[in-house]
C-alpha cells in the first residue's frame, strides 16, 4: 500500500511561519490509515540497531545483542556514554536505517521505505521546497528512531561538510507523550530554549545549521518516542539555501 499525504492547503502559511521562526510543525501530514500503519510497524519492529558512543568510539549493535549482554556490561557502557555526555556530542537511541537508494527501498518493502520514497516524490519535494524556501532542495534521507528512558541527543547543528543539508525533520508518531518526560527536540537560541514535544503524525521541519538536542528521557518512563528523522538534502555542494 503506498503511503499517502494529507493535502496541504495551509503549505503558504507553513512556509510563511518557517521563513520567519526557522522551524515549522506540520500537524496531520500522513493520511490517518499510513500514519497508523507506519507506526505499528516500528513498535513491533525488530530491525532495531542500538547506536551510541562510550569514549572516542561509536558502537552499533543489534537492540537484541544489547539486551544479552551482562547486567555490568550494559552498566560500564552507561557510565562510559554520560561521561562523554559531559562534553562533546553524544547520544544513545535505537534507529532502523533506510536506504537512499529507491531500487534497494522496493527490495525490502516496509512500510518505511515506503515513506522515504513519499517523502522523494516529486509533489512532495516540490512541498518541501515551497515550505522551506528553498529550490537546491532535492531528496530526503531517512532512518526511524527510537529513544527509551535514558536516551538523549546533545547540542549540535546538523551541519556537516559534504551532505548538503538544506533543513532536517522529525516525523512524530508518539501518543500521549507528556513534556516532563523529556525527548523534546529543542532549540537554543542563546538563553532562549523552544521546541517540540513528541506527538502524532506530525512532520517538525528545521533549518539546517539550527543549534538543538534531544532532552534526556527520564527513568520512569516506560513509552517509547518514535519518529522518522533526517534531511532535506541538495545533490549540488554548496547549495543551503533558495
Amino acid at each position: 500500500m503506498t503511503i499517502e499525504l494529507n493535502p496541504r492547503p495551509d503549505a503558504p502559511l507553513l512556509a510563511a511561519r518557517y521563513a520567519t521562526e526557522g522551524a515549522v510543525s506540520v500537524p496531520g501530514f500522513l493520511s490517518p490509515a499510513s500514519a497508523e500503519e507506519l507506526a505499528a510497524e516500528l513498535a513491533q519492529a525488530e530491525l532495531w540497531v542500538e547506536i551510541f558512543r562510550a569514549g572516542e568510539k561509536v558502537y552499533e549493535m543489534p537492540h537484541a545483542q544489547f539486551l544479552a549482554l551482562p547486567a555490568a556490561q550494559k552498566d560500564e557502557l552507561r557510565r562510559k556514554i554520560e561521561d562523554a555526555a559531559r562534553g562533546g556530542l553524544q547520544y544513545r537511541y535505537r534507529a532502523i536505517r533506510v536506504s537512499e537508494d529507491a531500487a534497494e527501498r522496493m527490495t525490502r518493502g516496509l512500510a518505511l521505505d515506503r515513506f522515504a520514497d513519499a517523502l522523494n516524490a516529486p509533489a512532495t519535494i516540490d512541498l518541501l521546497r515551497t515550505i522551506t524556501g528553498s529550490a537546491s532542495l532535492d531528496f530526503a534521507d531517512a532512518q526511524a528512531t527510537d529513544y527509551r528512558a535514558g536516551d538523549f541527543l546533545t547540542t549540535h547543528d546538523d551541519a556537516i561538510e559534504g551532505k548538503n543539508r538544506v533543513a532536517a525533520y522529525v516525523y512524530s508518531l508518539t501518543s500521549h507523550w507528556q513534556a516532563d518526560w523529556g525527548g523534546l527536540l529543542l532549540f537554543e537560541r542563546g538563553a532562549e530554549v523552544t521546541g517540540f514535544v513528541p506527538d502524532y503524525n506530525v512532520l517538525r521541519l528545521f533549518a539546517v545549521p539550527s543549534t538543538h538536542h534531544v532532552s534526556y528521557v527520564a527513568p520512569w518512563v516506560d513509552a517509547r518516542r518514535l519518529s522518522v528523522t533526517g534531511w532535506l538534502r541538495s545533490r549540488v555542494s554548496g547549495q543551503s539555501g533558495a
